[in-house]
């Protein structure tokens, strides 16, 4: 199943006071950690019980570490870590700063390997993810609106596309 996205416009006008247009993810579900347990389990050895249990036990020491201001790397996943940032635009003096006037987020980085001419050739989770925009999907929309395209700018009528690349993930 493709990734599915729309186009959203901006509602904030650029330096040349247009307001561009960008790709929005759209999510279709949720998958409860019921439903990831009973799919890893059906992959190992393991019961749906046994996977719940060890993903809560995880979460928990996970959460322990970064609350110690540590970062935590799960191989072959990426890493998690807490960021703060400030409420509303910052502060004229570094006295003003205080936890209570920040907001604190956790983090993710995917793994990523490399070639041996130094480019990025993987990021963990997104590696050959296609997409589709959503608008293509709808009865009698006419355009095609996705392609398969290795930048992601779209243009053909196969109704998928392939991302261009990626960054850090914002988990809130």
């Amino acid at each position: 199943m493709p990734v599915l996205y729309s186009v959203r416009q901006s509602t904030i006008a650029n330096k040349e006071g247009k307001k561009l247009y960008h790709p929005q993810v759209k999510t279709t579900g949720v998958v409860s950690l019921d439903m990831l347990a009973e799919e890893v389990a059906e992959l190992s050895s393991l019961s749906t019980g046994d996977v719940k249990n060890s993903i809560d036990n995880l979460v928990t020491v996970m959460t322990r570490h970064m609350q110690s201001s540590e970062s935590v790397l799960i191989d072959n996943l990426g890493s998690f870590y807490l960021s703060m940032k400030s409420v509303g635009k910052g502060f004229l003096t570094a006295e003003e700063v205080n936890a209570n006037s920040c907001r604190l987020k956790v983090m993710f980085r995917p793994c990523t390997t490399r070639n041996s001419d130094r480019t990025v050739a993987t990021r963990s989770l997104i590696t050959g993810a296609t997409f589709t925009r959503i608008d293509s999907l709808l009865p009698g929309s006419g355009s095609s609106g996705s392609g398969s395209a290795s930048d992601g700018s779209g243009g053909s009528s196969s109704g998928t596309e392939t991302p261009g690349g990626g960054s850090d993930a914002d988990i809130e």
